[in-house]
C-alpha cells in the first residue's frame, strides 16, 4: 500500500501527541462548527469516472515569536470521496513515519520541541461517521507508525488532517527551508484554500506561477500581524509522467521565510529578502543578486602549496595552470584528508586531523571553493566571472525567488572558456550538474579584484548524447551441456553517466591512492612519528579497506543484478580507470560472472537462448502513457552502446538473427541494432540514444518509437539447432 501520510521531525527534543484540550481545539479548527465542508459530499458530473475526488484541501503555515521563542505550526486537511477499489486500497493504510534523526524543513541549528495531531474519520454514504483513534489503532512497523483503516468502501469519504506545532528559541538570523509545490494533485480538486500567517521580524518571498491564482492580504486589523490566503477551485488531476518537471509547467507556488530579529540579522541572511517585513517579496532582480553575492564571494585564501605545485611541475600556460590547479586543490584539499576522515567516523581516532599541522587547509563548501578559486585566478591574473543558475526543475532563472534554489559556477574567461564548480572526489573540470545545461544564467562579471562591476543574461551550454556515452561489451559463451553461460563485460562510462557508478563502485582507498601516487604527497600515515601508533592505524585501514571493498563488491553486484532478470553467479568485477580526470575520460570496469538459469531454454535437440537480455531492461510504454500531454524533460542526452559477441556452440548452428536486426531513428533518438556471424561467434551491435535533455509533447510518438524498438529487442531471442 501507498504511504498517504509522512509526518518526519527533526533534532526533536520532546515530540509526542497533543492530549486533551489543546487536541480538542485542533479536531474543532478543522471539524467544529465553522467548518463549511462538513456536509459537502456531492461531486461534479465531470468527474464521476475518476478515482478519487478531494472535494476540499487546506493548507497553513503559521510563524510566530513569542519572547525569544518561534514557534511554527503547519497543518493540512484533505476530504476525499473514494470511487473505485484503487482509491480504496490506496487509503486504506496512512503511514506516520517516526524517523527524527534528518532536518527537514528548517536549516539552521537550534533545538526545537513541538506536538503533532492526527484525526482521520470515515464518512459512509448514509452519513454515519467513524472517527479512527489514531493512538490506539497505530501498530509500529518498521520504524514506523502505520494505521490500518478496514471499514473503507467505494462512496465512502476519508476526512483527515494532521496539525504540527514546533518551537525553539533562537537569537541568529535562520532561514525556514523553501516550500515548493503544484497546486495539482493525482486527483481532482475541487476546493483549495491556503493560508500563510506571520508577524514582524519574518520575512517572505512568495509567488504563484504558471497561472497559480495570487496570495492575497487578509485585513488582520493588527499592524504587527500578516495574514495571506490563496484559494483555487476547479483544478484538474495531474499526471505526473516519467521526464516531467512539475514546477516547470503546472499552477504551483513557492515560499521561504526567513527570521531575523534586527539589521545586521537580516544582513546576515543568505537570501534574497524583501526589504520589509510587511512586504512580500515577488521577484528576484538583478540588483538583488549582485547585493547578495557581492558579500557572499570575495577572493581569500592561502594558495602557495597550488603555486609550489605549479612551479615544481613548470606549469605555465593559463589553461594548464586554471584546469591543473583544479585538480591537484581537489586533491590537497579534499580526498588526502579522507583517510583521516574515515579513522575518526570509525572512532579510532578522536581527532586525526591534528596531524596534518598548520598544512590543514579542508575546502567542503560552494563559499569556500570559489573564494579559494578566486583568489588563486586573482593572484595569476586570469579573468573569470561568477555564473548564477538554477536548475532546469525549477522554473526559468527571471522566475528566481530562493536563493537555495541557485547554483553558483565559476567561468574562466579564455580562448575556450572553462567552468569549475565546488569540487567533491568526483567533479570534473567543465563539469556542472546537467540540470543547468542549456539554461538562461545570469553572468556577475568580476574586474582583476574580483569584486562585481556587472550583471548580464548569458546561457550555459549542453552537453551531447555523444558526451554522456555508455559503452558496454559482453563475451558470452556456454559450457558443454549448454546448462551453464559464462559472460565477461566491459563497461566504459564518459561524461554526466559516471557519476553514480563511480560513487556506486570506487572505494575511497582506490582514489585517494591514485592522488597520492599522481601527486606525490604524504599519506595519513606518513604523519603518525610514533611507532606503536603507526602499526596501530595501519592495521585498522587495512581492516577499514577490505570492509569497504567487500562491501562494495556486495553492492556493484546487486547494482548489475538489478539490469537484468536473470541470477547471477561467482561475481567478479574490477576497476580499469577511475575516469576521475577529465569529463570525457572514461570510467571503465570489467565484471565476469555466470549464470545458470533464465537465459537458455531447452526446446527438443535445440536449445533457445534469450540474447536480447543483455542490454538490460528496456523502458516499456503502456496504452495510457502513449497518450501523453506533458513535455518531455530529461536529466541529459545521453547514447548507449552495446556489443555481444556470443561463441556459437560446436554442434549447433544459429536460427532467427533476422530479427534482430532493427533502425528506428528520427530527431528524438534512435534504436538500432544489427547482427551478423563472423566465424564461429554471433555479433549483435545495438545503440540507443536521446538526442535532446527536452522534447516538446508532439514528439513524443517519435520517441515512443525508439523505445518500444528498444523494448522488443530485449524480447529477442536466437534458436541454437543441433546440427
Amino acid at each position: 500500500m501507498n504511504k498517504i501520510l509522512s509526518f518526519i521531525f527533526i533534532f526533536v527534543s520532546t515530540i509526542s501527541f497533543a492530549q486533551s484540550k489543546q487536541s480538542t481545539e485542533i479536531k474543532n479548527f478543522f471539524w467544529g462548527e465553522k467548518d463549511g465542508f462538513k456536509s459537502s459530499n456531492d461531486i461534479p458530473e465531470k468527474w464521476k469516472n475518476e478515482s478519487a475526488i478531494i472535494i476540499y484541501k487546506n493548507v497553513n503555515y503559521d510563524y510566530h515569536k513569542f519572547g525569544k521563542s518561534i514557534t511554527y505550526t503547519s497543518s493540512v486537511r484533505k476530504r476525499i470521496k473514494l470511487l473505485d477499489k484503487a482509491s480504496v486500497e490506496e487509503f486504506s493504510e496512512f503511514s506516520l513515519n517516526k524517523n527524527f534523526g534528518r532536518r527537514r524543513g528548517y536549516y539552521g541549528s537550534w533545538r526545537n520541541k513541538g506536538s503533532i495531531n492526527i484525526g482521520i474519520k470515515i464518512i459512509k454514504p448514509n452519513g454515519k461517521q467513524i472517527e479512527i483513534d489514531v493512538e490506539k489503532d497505530a501498530i509500529e512497523t518498521d520504524n514506523e507508525k502505520k494505521i490500518a483503516i478496514a471499514s473503507l468502501e467505494v462512496g465512502d469519504i476519508i476526512d483527515y488532517y494532521s496539525h504540527s506545532v514546533k518551537s525553539f528559541k533562537s537569537r541568529d538570523a535562520y532561514g525556514f527551508n523553501p516550500v515548493e509545490k503544484t497546486l495539482g494533485e493525482t486527483y481532482p480538486i475541487m476546493n483549495l484554500k491556503l493560508t500563510f500567517e506571520t508577524e514582524n521580524d519574518f520575512f517572505v518571498n512568495f509567488q504563484s506561477y504558471n497561472g497559480a491564482p495570487d496570495l492575497k492580504q487578509i485585513n488582520t486589523k493588527k499592524k504587527s500581524l500578516r495574514r495571506y490566503e490563496l484559494v483555487a477551485t476547479d483544478l484538474a488531476k495531474n499526471d505526473f509522467p516519467k521526464w516531467f518537471f512539475p514546477l516547470a509547467e503546472l499552477p504551483s507556488y513557492k515560499f521561504q521565510v526567513f527570521f531575523a530579529r534586527s539589521g545586521k540579522f537580516e544582513n546576515r541572511a543568505i537570501a534574497f529578502l524583501p526589504k520589509k517585513e510587511n512586504i512580500i517579496k515577488k521577484k528576484v532582480t538583478k540588483e538583488d543578486v549582485i547585493n547578495l553575492y557581492d558579500n557572499k564571494f570575495k577572493p581569500n585564501g592561502d594558495i602557495s602549496d597550488v603555486k609550489r605545485y605549479l612551479k615544481e611541475n613548470n606549469i605555465t600556460k593559463p589553461r594548464d595552470i586554471v584546469i591543473k590547479g583544479f585538480y591537484f586543490m581537489r586533491h590537497y584539499y579534499l580526498t588526502r584528508y579522507f583517510e583521516a576522515a574515515v579513522m575518526q567516523e570509525a572512532e579510532i581516532v578522536y581527532y586525526p586531523f591534528q596531524y596534518y599541522g598548520k598544512d590543514f587547509i579542508y575546502i567542503s563548501n560552494q563559499k569556500d571553493f570559489i573564494n579559494h578559486y578566486s583568489e588563486f585566478l586573482k593572484k595569476h591574473k586570469i579573468d573569470s566571472e561568477i555564473i548564477v543558475a538554477t536548475k532546469r526543475y525549477n522554473g526559468p532563472i527571471s522566475d528566481l525567488l530562493i536563493e537555495k534554489d541557485v547554483d553558483v559556477l565559476l567561468k574562466v574567461k579564455l580562448k575556450e572558456p572553462v567552468y569549475l564548480t565546488e569540487f567533491n572526489q568526483f567533479t570534473d573540470v567543465n563539469e556542472f550538474s546537467p540540470l543547468l545545461e542549456s539554461t538562461d544564467v545570469y553572468a556577475l562579471e568580476l574586474n582583476d579584484k574580483k569584486k562585481i562591476t556587472n550583471i548580464k543574461k548569458s546561457t550555459l551550454k549542453s552537453s551531447s548524447h555523444e558526451d554522456n556515452n555508455s559503452t558496454t561489451t559482453f563475451n558470452v559463451s556456454l559450457d558443454d551441456n549448454l546448462e551453464i553461460a559464462t559472460i565477461n563485460k566491459k563497461t566504459a562510462l564518459t561524461g554526466h553517466l559516471k557519476y553514480s557508478n563511480q560513487r556506486e563502485a570506487l572505494s575511497l582507498f582506490d582514489y585517494v591512492n591514485e592522488d597520492h601516487k599522481k601527486y606525490k604527497t604524504k599519506k595519513f600515515l606518513d604523519y603518525i612519528k610514533k611507532k606503536r601508533n603507526k602499526t596501530k592505524y595501519t592495521n585498522e585501514l587495512n581492516a577499514l579497506k577490505t570492509k569497504a571493498t567487500n562491501k562494495i563488491k556486495e553492492t556493484v553486484k546487486n547494482s548489475t543484478a538489478s539490469e537484468y532478470t536473470f541470477p547471477m553467479e561467482n561475481y567478479e568485477y574490477n576497476i580499469e580507470k577511475t575516469g576521475r580526470y577529465g569529463f570525457s575520460t572514461p570510467f571503465v570496469m570489467n565484471e565476469k560472472f555466470t549464470v545458470e538459469k533464465g537465459l537458455i531454454k531447452k526446446a527438443g535437440k535445440n536449445y533457445i537462448f534469450q540474447i536480447g537480455k543483455f542490454i538490460g531492461e528496456q523502458i516499456g510504454i503502456n496504452d495510457q502513457e502513449k497518450q501523453r500531454t506533458n513535455n518531455i524533460y530529461m536529466s541529459y542526452p545521453r547514447s548507449f552502446n552495446y556489443s555481444i559477441s556470443f561463441k556459437i556452440p560446436k554442434g549447433y548452428s544459429i536460427a532467427g538473427i533476422d530479427k534482430l536486426n532493427t533502425n528506428v531513428t528520427n530527431e528524438t533518438g534512435s534504436f538500432t541494432s544489427q547482427a551478423h556471424i563472423e566465424g564461429d561467434e554471433l555479433i549483435i551491435e545495438t545503440y540507443k540514444s536521446y538526442i535532446h535533455n527536452y522534447e516538446p509533447n508532439n514528439n513524443w510518438p517519435k520517441m515512443v518509437r525508439f523505445l518500444e524498438a528498444a523494448y522488443q529487442f530485449t524480447q529477442g531471442k536466437i534458436l541454437l539447432k543441433k546440427i
